[in-house]
Order: C-alpha cells, then structure tokens, then sequence
C-alpha cells in the first residue's frame, strides 16, 4: 500500500497549516494498493520523538465503499469515531513539538474487518482491536520543528 499526500513529500516538511501553530486541519491523504478484500482502513499519526506523547490519531476509520477502487483511488476520507490523542481531544491534533525537529509517521492499515470501537477509543484498544486484522499498510513520514 502507498499513502502519499499532495501537502508534503516524504521525509518532507509539513506545512505549518496542518500543525497545533497554524490552523490544525489535517492534511489531504490519498491511499493507494488497499487490498481489495480490506473492509476498513484504520488511520494512524505517530511521533516517535515525542517523550510520553507518541500518538496522534489522525482519525479512525474509514469504511470501505462497496466499489474497492473508490478506496485504492480517491483521497481518504475521514469519518467514523474520533480516536482519542495524546492533547487530549478527539480526532486530529497536528504536530506541535516541545523543542526541535520531529518525525511524524502517517500509518495506513487495511483490515480484513470493520473495527468495533467507540467513540474516544485508546491507541492501546485500537493496537488490539487491530491484531491478526492487519491484511496489508503503507507509511508516510513527514517532519515538523518547534515554532
């Protein structure tokens, strides 16, 4: 699977637009080679540099239409529960260092089941609500400094 986006390239500086310093809006993905018996995607943004703080759910789930290529071949959409990141609030939270340089890694899952979580949910409930699901994932790393 690939993830890219049309905001920044990968290993590339993200936009000050999609951080907690500019507007905080999440940038456009598009997501393409989901295997075609995926039922959801599962959209994840982790910032290993980060002490204590390492998860940024960009959303939740996706779910699939019933016409596969809509997923392969179209922007991702955000819908389903808002995930609960490390601010805390629900859904996306751009990037925001406390000092330097960091990394942050868009991780694309394509699961062979539509995810049963609730509003709010946990990255340690979606790592198991995900386990032995994962049939297929793509990753884009973009970075980010301190304002």
């Amino acid at each position: 699977m690939k993830i890219s986006s049309s905001a920044f390239q990968e290993g590339g500086t993200i936009p000050e637009k999609f951080s907690k310093n500019g507007q905080n809006v999440s940038p456009e993905l598009r997501v393409e080679g989901a295997p075609a018996e995926a039922k959801s995607l599962a959209l994840i943004v982790d910032d290993p540099d980060a002490t204590g703080r390492t998860l940024h759910p960009l959303c939740s789930l996706e779910h699939r239409s019933q016409d596969n290529r809509d997923c392969r071949e179209q922007p991702a959409k955000r819908s389903g529960p808002g995930l609960r990141n490390d601010y805390p609030n629900l859904g996306y939270g751009g990037p925001q260092p406390p000092s330097g340089t960091h990394r942050y890694y868009f991780k694309i899952f394509a699961l062979d089941r539509v995810l049963d979580l609730k509003s709010g949910a946990k990255r340690r409930e979606v790592d198991a609500a995900m386990r032995g699901h994962v049939i297929g994932q793509g990753e884009l790393m973009g970075r980010y400094s301190k304002k």
